[in-house]
């Protein structure tokens, strides 16, 4: 199994720490780097083994057919990974096409 993100989800990390840092989430820029990068190894090494709902037709615009999977960080905040699977030589392949977290995405699911 094999875990993919499209090349959008991979800067929107990038982002995430700045985001973080500079609306006062965080009080260093150390702590919000290793925030997303957290995140961002916790989506790839476990989505695979994590419980996936079909995601709403109102994230259709990021991909048909998704599933999503919910990544709790702390008690404010879950994150939403959605993504599809493909088969690829027999192997399963998770490609992360959309993340978003519950103060954004709650009230669609």
């Amino acid at each position: 199994m094999r875990v993919l993100f499209l090349p959008e989800v991979r800067y929107y990390f990038k982002e995430l720490a700045e985001i973080l840092y500079k609306n006062d989430y965080f009080g260093f820029e150390e702590t919000a780097i290793q925030y997303a990068e957290d995140l961002f190894n916790n989506i790839a090494n476990t989505l695979p083994i994590r419980v996936k709902k079909i995601a709403p037709s109102h994230f259709d615009r990021y991909g048909k057919d998704m599933f999503y999977a919910v990544f709790p960080k702390n008690k404010q905040t879950q994150w939403y990974v959605f993504f599809n699977i493909y088969a690829n030589n027999g192997e399963k392949v998770y490609l992360v096409r959309y993340i978003s977290n519950n103060h954004v995405t709650a009230q669609l699911l």
